[in-house]
């Protein structure tokens, strides 16, 4: 794998999508009006497992709105917080997590989110894609951060060849300058919610077709003919 390609891919990608994904919230769900620091990004990125971003945004909202600190969401009743949190789904679950994960914070890093990946692994829900997101989007470290979009796209296009999203992370990392590693979510993410879709790439409108596997094999008919469809 080239890594002059995957970077042509992302400065492509870059001038179609000028905000990329976190900027304007649409990655991990927050509202534009909270602040992008650790403990904000860490509390929603639990919140968008397995939901979409518009619930991941109502539940920040309000657990926000109601829980302002984290000071306030480790004192807080679970069962309050799951009701706050219910848009993102699994409401008992991420409750528990996030009010643990605060209580966590507080007695052994005194309130403040630790950057190692290792140790942000070790709080409730919190995987490599959670570490990774923070690390990338709130403490400006570079970062691959990959969720389903992520994997998916980067195996369509041909620029991995992986059966887990983990696997992905570091075969992106291996091939991809570092300085370009917070890149990759912050623009696939837009381009996979866009215009690769999960069940129907647009292949035709894609700004990187000439680059990706998929595209350039839609692109032309069974007889090997380009294909205009």
């Amino acid at each position: 794998m080239d890594a002059g390609r995957i970077c042509e891919i992302l400065n492509r990608l870059s001038e179609v999508y000028t905000e990329g994904a976190y900027p304007g919230r649409s990655s991990e769900g927050l509202n534009p009006e909270w602040p992008a620091d650790p403990f904000h990004v860490l509390v929603a990125t639990i919140l968008s497992q397995r939901t979409k971003d518009d619930n991941t945004r109502r539940a920040s909202d309000n657990l926000f709105n109601r829980f302002g600190t984290m000071e306030a969401i480790a004192a807080a009743d679970p069962d309050e917080v799951a009701d706050l949190i219910r848009p993102a789904g699994f409401p008992k679950q991420k409750s528990k997590a996030i009010v643990d994960c605060c209580g966590i914070l507080l007695r052994d890093f005194g309130g403040e989110v630790p950057s190692e990946t290792d140790v942000l692994t070790t709080l409730p829900m919190v995987g490599r894609k959670t570490a990774a997101c923070v690390r990338s989007y709130a403490m400006g470290i570079p970062s691959v951060c990959v969720d389903t979009h992520v994997h998916r796209i980067s195996n369509l296009m041909g620029l991995v060849s992986t059966r887990t999203p983990e696997e992905t992370e570091f075969e992106l990392m291996r091939i991809t300058p570092e300085e370009r590693w917070s890149d990759i979510n912050r623009y696939l993410v837009r381009h996979g919610q866009v215009v690769c879709l999960p069940n129907r790439p647009r292949c035709g409108s894609c700004v990187v077709r000439d680059l990706c596997r998929r595209g350039t094999e839609s692109g032309r008919d069974r007889r090997g003919h380009p294909n205009y469809s």
